[in-house]
C-alpha cells in the first residue's frame, strides 16, 4: 500500500533528543513526498483529533531543545479493545497511512496492539532515558540523562567532601539498572545499587564503617529508583547507621535527568533513527523498532524490543567498586 501521509507521535516519559528525531522524521518524509501529520500529546493526540500539519520549516531550529514539541501524555483509552478500535478508526479518517512513534515499551505495545488489530502499520523509535529497549545499544535521552546526572552527583561530591558526609543518590529506572550503572561508574562511585543484583545492607554497611577506618570520610552511593530494597530515604533507614559518627544525607534527583538540552549523541541519534524509520516504511517495513546496535541499523520488531531482556556487562559493576575504593 502506498504512503501519503504519516503521523509523527511522542509518547511516554519524554527524552532529551526526542526533537531531534521529528525533525528528522519531518524532512526525510517530505523529501519522500509524503505529508506529515504531528500528532500532539502522544496516543491522547489522536482520540482528539490533535493533528498538526508539519513541513519542513515547521521544525526549524528544534534540534537543540529538550523536552518535545509535540508534548506527550498517557492515555487510558488504549488500554481498552475499544479504544484501539477507535483510534484505528479516526486515523482512517483522517488518512494517516502510517505512524512513526518516538517512545518506550508503553508506546511500543500500544503500537503492536494496533497492527495486530486493526492493520495500523508503524515503525518505532526508541526514545528513553533508561536505555532499556532490545534491539539497540543506547536510546535517545540515555547520554543527555547520564551527563546531567553525573554533573550533579558532582556538585553533590563536593558537599559530601566538605561536610564529610555519606550521600545516597537515587536516579531513575524503575525497571532497569543501566542509568544507575553508567552514571556511578562516571562519578566514581563507591557504591551502584540496581534491581539486577541483589543488594546486600550488612555489607554496605560494613563497606561504609570500613572505609571511614581508613580516613575515607565521604562516600556516594547510587540507587536505581527500582532497587529491590526500596528508594534512598528506605535505604537510609534500613542502613540505620549512628548520626554521629555518620551524617548520611539522601538526594533525589527525579525529573532533573528528562530536561535540559541534548547532548551531541543524542541529536545524532535522534536524527539518524527519525531517518531510518521513515526509510522502513518507505520499503514496506512494518511493526518493528529501528536501533543502532554494534554500529549497524537494525530492525526489531516490537515484541521483542519489549518483552526481550537488554543487559549491561554486571561484571563492570565490580570493577566500578575496585576503582572507587
Amino acid at each position: 500500500m502506498e504512503i501519503k501521509r504519516i503521523g509523527v507521535m511522542t509518547s511516554g516519559g519524554d527524552a532529551p533528543g526526542m526533537n531531534a528525531a521529528v525533525r528528522a522524521v519531518v524532512r526525510t518524509a517530505r523529501n519522500f513526498g509524503w505529508e506529515v501529520m504531528g500528532i500532539m500529546r502522544g496516543y491522547q493526540g489522536i482520540f482528539d483529533r490533535d493533528f498538526t500539519p508539519m513541513i519542513s520549516r515547521s521544525v526549524s531550529g528544534i534540534i537543540s531543545r529538550g523536552g518535545t514539541i509535540l508534548k506527550s501524555d498517557r492515555c487510558m483509552q488504549m488500554y481498552e479493545s475499544e479504544g484501539r478500535a477507535e483510534a484505528a478508526c479516526i486515523l482512517r479518517e483522517e488518512g494517516i497511512d502510517a505512524l512513526v512513534l518516538i517512545g518506550g515499551d508503553g508506546t511500543f505495545t500500544g503500537a503492536m496492539m494496533l497492527a495486530d488489530e486493526h492493520g495500523v502499520r508503524s515503525v518505532g523509535v526508541p526514545g528513553t532515558i533508561d536505555n532499556d529497549l532490545y534491539g539497540s545499544d543506547y536510546t535517545i535521552g540515555f547520554n543527555s540523562a547520564v551527563n546531567t546526572a553525573v554533573s550533579c552527583i558532582d556538585n553533590l561530591r563536593d558537599t559530601s567532601d566538605a561536610l564529610d558526609r555519606v550521600f545516597l543518590v537515587e536516579v531513575m529506572g524503575r525497571g532497569s539498572g543501566y542509568l544507575a550503572w553508567m552514571v556511578g561508574f562516571a562519578a566514581g562511585a563507591e557504591e551502584i545499587l540496581v534491581p539486577e543484583t541483589p543488594t546486600d545492607i550488612e555489607g554496605i554497611r560494613r563497606h561504609i564503617e570500613e572505609a571511614r577506618s581508613k580516613g575515607k570520610q565521604s562516600m556516594i552511593i547510587v540507587v536505581a529508583e527500582g532497587d529491590e530494597e526500596g528508594n534512598v530515604l528506605e535505604l537510609k533507614k534500613k542502613l540505620n547507621l549512628p548520626d554521629p559518627p555518620y551524617e548520611v544525607r539522601t538526594a533525589i534527583l527525579g525529573h532533573v535527568q528528562r530536561g535540559g538540552r541534548p547532548s551531541a549523541m543524542d541529536r545524532f541519534l535522534g536524527q539518524h533513527l527519525g531517518y531510518e524509520s521513515c526509510v522502513a516504511l518507505q520499503k514496506g517495513v512494518t511493526g518493528v523498532m529501528v536501533g543502532v546496535v554494534a554500529g549497524q541499523v537494525t530492525l526489531t520488531p516490537f515484541k521483542d524490543a519489549i518483552e526481550k531482556a537488554k543487559t549491561f556487562d554486571i561484571s563492570l559493576l565490580d570493577t566500578a567498586m575496585i576503582l572507587a575504593r
